[in-house]
């Protein structure tokens, strides 16, 4: 189950995190994973590591707002794997602030990563996907682009047009075997949520119906089910991973 043997994927913001644990995952499934971040110490580190304990791994340095690089990034994959299977759309920033502070470039930072990236994310790989009619498109949109964050008006617009962006291209794919599916995780054990003072934490913890923040590998095995083929009568849908946080 979930084997995603002879596969290629691609996985952006590959170099911590939720990225990191994604990249784990897929590999561990038995695909070859392209790691994608612009931290290139990172990515060697990784992709070796992958490497040197029997999985199949390579890296590219990629700014994912930069839809020229990109396509150069597919591209190059094509080239040496001849196919693009899986595509995981998972870089994103914050620059957050009140919107009667927030400065147009804080904003425009934000959105070209987190939805122009999955724009040009989509756009690169959709050509080939179609010709191999087959292809999984997994995007990491938030609970914030469901709900809404004081503080986080840019971030909550880039995830929510995550969301709106992948129920559009789903219906497009749709016809060629492509999925399109949104995960929208809630608070995961990462570097953001790392820096939340303990008072803020204990409040987070009382809206969760789990009662606990969430692990990067709680999002990777819902990648890991949407990227294989027990999920190909799934696409257009937004899966919340959040501990039951979204239905409060």
């Amino acid at each position: 189950m979930f084997n995603l043997a002879n596969k290629v994927a691609i996985v952006t913001g590959a170099s911590r995190g939720i990225g990191k644990a994604i990249v784990e995952a897929v590999a561990q499934a038995g695909a070859h994973v392209v790691c994608v971040s612009r931290s290139e110490n990172e990515l060697i580190k990784i992709s070796s590591n992958l490497n040197e304990n029997g999985m199949s791994s390579s890296y590219f340095v990629c700014d994912v707002s930069d839809l020229e690089v990109f396509n150069k990034l597919a591209k190059d994959t094509i080239s040496k794997y001849k196919r693009i299977d899986i595509l995981v759309n998972n870089a994103g920033i914050t620059k957050d602030g009140l919107i009667v502070r927030m400065t147009e470039s804080d904003w425009n930072a934000v959105i070209d990563i987190n939805l122009k990236g999955v724009f040009n994310g989509v756009k690169s790989v959709s050509r080939q996907m179609m010709k191999q009619k087959y292809g999984r498109i997994i995007n990491i949109s938030s609970i914030v682009g469901l709900i809404g964050n004081p503080g986080q008006a840019n971030y909550a617009a880039s995830k929510s047009g995550v969301i709106g962006l992948g129920k559009a291209v789903s219906k497009e794919l749709a016809p060629r075997n492509i999925t399109v599916n949104t995960i929208a995780p809630g608070y995961i054990d990462t570097e953001m949520v790392e820096k939340i003072d303990e008072k803020t934490k204990h409040k987070l913890l009382n809206q969760i119906p789990l009662g606990r923040i969430g692990s990067p590998e709680d999002i990777a095995a819902t990648v890991l089910y949407l990227a294989s083929d027990e999920a190909g009568y799934v696409s257009g849908q937004t899966i919340a991973v959040d501990g039951g946080m979204t239905t409060t």
